[in-house]
């Protein structure tokens, strides 16, 4: 793996493969790499860093060999992103505690208000090298 930041995500989630999907669209540098919670790279990943790889309820970045969970993760992936959702990194100084509890309704419902897949979404020939296997 190279030093680009790797977001691991619930490839089975609606809301989540839409959330790669915007990441995707306005990452001009194109510095992330992708890979779902449930392969075999993201299941390595999580064991790594020691964190569960049986609940696929996070948002995970890996970046400068740190693994940032929940609300930390996707604002850090915010403020590197083009346009007006890099001010979105300005939620940071909310308390974890306040960010991280809207951030676990949203993971603990987000099947029931968006709807989940059967399978891990396939990413597009072009964009297959930047998602880990």
């Amino acid at each position: 793996m190279d030093d680009n930041p790797v977001i691991l995500f619930d490839g089975i989630c609606n809301l989540c493969n839409n959330a790669v999907q915007f990441v995707i669209k306005h990452d001009k540098k194109k510095i992330y790499r992708f890979a779902s919670l449930q392969s075999e790279s993201g299941k390595s990943l999580l064991r790594k860093y020691g964190l569960p790889i049986d609940d696929p309820a996070s948002f995970v970045l890996i970046q400068n060999d740190k693994a940032y969970t929940e609300s930390t993760a996707a604002l850090l992936v915010a403020q590197n992103l083009s346009g007006a959702v890099k001010m979105l990194y300005g939620f940071i100084i909310v308390p974890p505690l306040i960010r991280n509890g809207i951030y676990r309704i949203i993971a603990a419902n987000r099947y029931k208000w968006f709807g989940k897949k059967d399978s891990c979404m396939v990413p597009s020939t072009d964009l297959s090298a930047r998602f880990l296997k």
